[in-house]
């Protein structure tokens, strides 16, 4: 050890711990200031690409004279579509700040060669960091008079040559000539009257070929596919108060991608706007299956004054004045296209006797199905091993739990549950435009639970587990989880009664249905329950259904005569027969039990009602030793013949046998595709353990 100083000792200056000396601020050298320029404009090749496409878009035939501007061409703010700094409020060109090719020209080899209408040859220049530069050493750098046809022809080579650690950046080059294709396609969608070809280095054919004379349909089936042009609805709109014109084309809800396309140019320059393709997704949320998203090309033309295009180095993002309400006119406009082709679609009435326990016969309409789905190019490369405690099953057909369990012939209940009778009505699709409604739908989203959501929408069913319980297995990767079916049914049939709004289907009874007497069963199983008094509910009620019998009608396809008949009930889902055991005790409930003052209250609380109605009834278990019904039928007896206790098991096991059916192929496939999965919802759904537990308890065995 050092010994230690004596006290008061003086320390050099080396040896006190000061502050190191601040650097100084320094200009960096301008090749350096050039480089990041360039690097904040030209990104990757496609950007580089988007810059030469609309600038020779700008130019058209003749507006450069290009020819006497090849000295400063690729020089740092020299253009031809800019003059004073108040020319930017009416800027209506793709470029006007003079940087692209000066950004090019500091990361790339730039060759420009070019000949106008007026000169007898062409002209060839090369440029380096923004200078006219000389091809090979020795040479002189002012540009040469060579053969060529009119036009210009720019060459860009040795992109990111001096920048490395971006160029190393790139996976690889299939993936930015995929990314060019998409901008080329883009452009070539969007503007009629000129041709585009794009073809890969190395390789004879074109990946994509336009014709000038080409129309925007066909442009659409060449760039993207045959499937997304036949399935399209164009829309258009303006308004000279907010000063914008719109028009565009879209999908219809035959067509779906996994992954919202969004093709939107405003006044002519492809750019991105997460407010238009967020407001555009919720317009689709109603016409298509959860997941779902459609191809969209939407061209805006707003008067230049009330853009700020200057807000983005590479000018991918604009701003513009009254953006909510253009917006929404836009997505009206697409709403009321898309209404017009759904209007189309069946409504369907369900026919019903009172009392028949197996409703009849064949479905005879049903709606279309989607059309194929395009996926995009995909990069394949090597899986890496994939260990068994890690795997998820994720086929559908797969066995079953209650594949294991011992269960009466199912040919009898398949058919019951499949084939019931549907007629198409004429009645036009009606789109919402209440506002409740749309207040409904948005606190719906609102409460939405990503991680619960997702579980739901990619979920594998597995089995019913209890059915007096409504409990169910799905799986969701390597969990295994167990659902409150129940739950989940009143959520998904309260969605679809937003949804739907206005439009629901109908369960028509053949015979009208006494709602006095319908109530009064009700309140009499009320009443021995409670005790309380309840003789003057059956009345009360039927006159309060009898006063909304037309809003009730309007708003819900529910059929009230002014004799108070009961002729027809919502249908929510097609292929599921709510328990009708249930229709007393909802009647009932709509007394008391929604608020008839308020617009919004009254159709959430209805809604509730008959999301209560349609969810799945509690059934017991069978008792021991029953007699299956399809044995029963074999014997020739006839039910009412038949012994009540017996006759009562032989319903119950039929519908057990029909609701365990339903709850399969019906409801979970509409929970994985429709239902949004909200907070409300976290407690119907439990981990009860995962792959990776079960192979460790195995490994102990």
């Amino acid at each position: 050890m050092d010994p230690v100083s004596p006290r008061g000792t003086k320390r050099k200056a080396d040896e006190a711990h000061l502050p190191p000396i601040p650097k100084r601020i320094k200009a960096l050298d301008q090749s350096v200031v050039n480089k990041i320029a360039a690097g904040e404009i030209i990104v990757a090749p496609m950007h580089a690409l988007k810059e030469l496409i609309e600038n020779s878009v700008d130019a058209g035939a003749t507006s450069i004279e290009i020819k006497d501007d090849l000295p400063i061409l690729a020089e740092r703010f020299t253009t031809s579509k800019l003059k004073t700094f108040e020319d930017l409020t009416s800027i209506a060109t793709y470029g006007f700040r003079g940087e692209a090719l000066a950004s090019i020209s500091h990361i790339a080899h730039l060759t420009v060669t070019t000949r106008t209408a007026s000169s007898s040859c062409a002209w060839r220049a090369y440029y380096r960091d923004g200078k006219l530069a000389a091809h090979k050493p020795g040479q002189s750098s002012e540009p040469k008079a060579i053969a060529g046809r009119l036009g210009t022809q720019i060459t860009v080579e040795d992109l990111f040559y001096n920048t490395p650690q971006r160029r190393r950046a790139f996976k690889s080059p299939s993936e930015e000539y995929a990314k060019i294709l998409d901008v080329v396609g883009r452009y070539a969608v969007h503007r009629i009257g000129i041709a585009f070809s794009c073809k890969k280095h190395g390789e004879s054919s074109t990946s994509i070929s336009i014709a000038a004379n080409s129309g925007i349909v066909d442009r659409i089936k060449q760039i993207q596919s045959s499937q997304i042009g036949n399935e399209l609805v164009q829309f258009e709109t303006q308004d000279d108060k907010w000063e914008f014109k719109a028009e565009g084309w879209a999908t219809n809800a035959n067509y779906s991608i996994k992954k919202m396309t969004l093709l939107l140019f405003i006044n002519h320059r492809l750019v991105e706007s997460s407010s238009v393709k967020s407001a555009i997704q919720k317009i689709y949320s109603v016409f298509l299956p959860k997941g779902s998203h459609p191809w969209v090309y939407l061209s805006l033309q707003i008067d230049p004054k009330n853009i700020d295009v200057n807000v983005h180095p590479t000018k991918r993002e604009v701003r513009f004045l009254n953006e909510e309400e253009i917006i929404g006119l836009v997505c009206d406009a697409i709403s009321t296209e898309l209404s017009k082709v759904d209007s189309s679609r069946a409504f369907i009435t369900q026919s019903l006797i009172l009392g028949t326990k197996i409703p009849s016969a064949n479905i005879i309409v049903s709606k279309p199905p989607i059309s194929g789905q395009r996926s995009g190019d995909q990069y394949h490369n090597q899986a890496p091993k994939t260990y068994e405690n890690n795997l998820v099953r994720t086929d559908p057909n797969s066995r079953k739990i209650t594949s294991m369990l011992p269960t009466a012939d199912r040919s009898m209940v398949l058919s019951s549950s499949t084939q019931l009778n549907y007629e198409m009505t004429d009645r036009d699709y009606r789109p919402n435009e209440l506002t409740s409604i749309v207040q409904l739908r948005a606190q719906v989203r609102a409460s939405k639970h990503n991680q619960l959501d997702e579980i739901l929408a990619t979920h594998t069913f597995v089995g019913i587990i209890d059915l007096s319980r409504q409990l169910a297995a799905i799986q969701s990767g390597v969990n295994l989880c167990l659902v409150d079916y129940g739950m989940i049914s009143r959520e998904y049939f309260y969605q679809v009664g937003l949804t739907d709004f206005q439009n629901f289907g109908t369960i028509q009874f053949q015979n009208p249905l006494d709602i006095r007497e319908l109530v009064k069963i009700a309140t009499d199983a009320e009443q021995q329950l409670s005790g309380q008094n309840m003789s003057e509910a059956p009345a009360r009620i039927t006159a309060l259904l009898i006063e909304k019998r037309v809003m009730l009608r309007e708003y819900f396809s529910m059929n009230v005569s002014e004799e108070g008949y009961l002729e027809t009930i919502p249908l929510l889902a097609k292929g599921y027969l709510p328990a009708m055991g249930k229709i007393p005790r909802f009647l009932l409930r709509l007394g008391p039990c929604v608020n008839w003052k308020n617009e919004m209250e009254c159709f959430d609380t209805f809604l509730r009602e008959l999301a209560d109605f349609y969810s799945p009834e509690q059934l017991p278990n069978l008792p021991p030793e029953t007699t299956p019904a399809t044995e029963m039928e074999d014997d020739n007896t006839p039910m009412d013949d038949a012994e009540p206790e017996i006759q009562d098991n032989s319903y119950l096991a039929n519908r057990r046998e029909r609701l365990s059916y339903m709850i399969e192929h019906v409801l979970f496939p509409a929970f994985k595709s429709q239902l949004i999965g909200t907070a409300g919802l976290k407690t119907a759904v439990r981990q009860m353990t995962d792959l990776k537990s079960l192979y460790r308890v195995f490994e102990r065995c």
